[in-house]
């Protein structure tokens, strides 16, 4: 399973958007903290805005902010908002065209690698749905005590 590269910038710009709270933040001002490409950064940004995740505001003083809590922000709907709600492993039953194969089956639920897979994939959704925005937050200035600070530092002096 490969996960779109902007569930990573997503994460990241959430995670940021925290330790500036009540700063609306434009797309390039984000993408510019990690030299990525403003215009799908943007994208990426309007997804999240879409699902309730950030807030958007335009105008002079507009940009993003998260829109929830970060406690009330999974991993889960970042993922879902950035690459959508459809299961990594999609079967096809193929099995329907084997020797001995009823028609009549409903192989996605019969199908051992098709439950091995759903099982995977439970277990997955199950992790990310567990932890939230706020959870990395405090790991990272648990770890990394001089984030928080150095992050609202560099949004403050960049210009533009």
């Amino acid at each position: 399973m490969k996960m779109n590269e902007g569930v990573e910038w997503a994460l990241h710009s959430c995670v940021n958007l925290c330790f500036i709270p009540g700063e609306a933040v434009t797309a390039k001002r984000l993408a510019a903290f990690y030299e990525l490409p403003t215009a799908y950064l943007n994208k990426q940004l309007q997804a999240l805005t879409r699902a309730g995740i950030l807030s958007s505001t335009s105008g002079p003083k507009g940009g993003f902010q998260l829109a929830r809590r970060p406690e009330k922000i999974s991993l889960l709907d970042v993922v879902v908002a950035i690459d959508g709600a459809d299961d990594a492993f999609r079967c096809t039953e193929i099995l329907k065209a084997g020797p001995g194969a009823d028609s009549k089956a409903d192989y996605r639920k019969i199908c051992l690698v098709s439950q091995a897979m759903h099982k995977a994939e439970l277990t997955y959704r199950r992790e990310l749905s567990g932890q939230t925005i706020a959870d990395i937050v405090a790991q990272v200035e648990q770890t990394y005590p001089d984030t928080a600070g150095n992050t609202r530092r560099w949004f403050a002096n960049l210009k533009s």
